[in-house]
């Protein structure tokens, strides 16, 4: 009996677990698509700082959520490094362009050097060159 019940307990923390992780994505997915470009940060990353310098010298104003000082923001970092299908490597930053996830700093300064990153910006309204 002792062992069903702690058997019951932990599976409900499981699915308590498991809602957690979808509400978090929920909320990564609705912040994302209310802006042309979101920034998923955290306020100490040089890499976050470095990408939020990439927009802004490209005149886009990006929305940053910055997880670090957010009540939910450790969720909505294992939301996002879900997302991104990253094992053990950092979850930030990661940028959505017109509700679209562009990715981590690696795609990102791929599409900046190939020369897509510019359209993007322009079919999602957030650069008017």
């Amino acid at each position: 009996m002792q062992y069903q019940a702690a058997a019951a307990e932990a599976w409900g923390y499981v699915a308590a677990a498991r809602g957690a992780t979808m509400d978090a994505l929920e909320r990564v997915e609705r912040l994302a698509s209310e802006s042309a470009v979101v920034i998923f940060s955290v306020s100490s990353c040089c890499m976050c700082h470095a990408v939020k310098r990439l927009f802004c010298g490209m005149g886009v104003s990006p929305t940053v959520v910055e997880l670090d000082e957010d009540p939910r923001g450790k969720e909505m970092e294992r939301a996002l490094s879900r997302l991104l299908g990253a094992g053990s490597a950092p979850a930030v930053p990661v940028v959505f362009i017109g509700g679209k996830l562009v990715g981590a700093m690696d795609r990102v300064m791929a599409a900046h050097i190939n020369g897509t990153l510019v359209p993007l910006l322009k079919e999602a309204g957030a650069l008017w060159l």
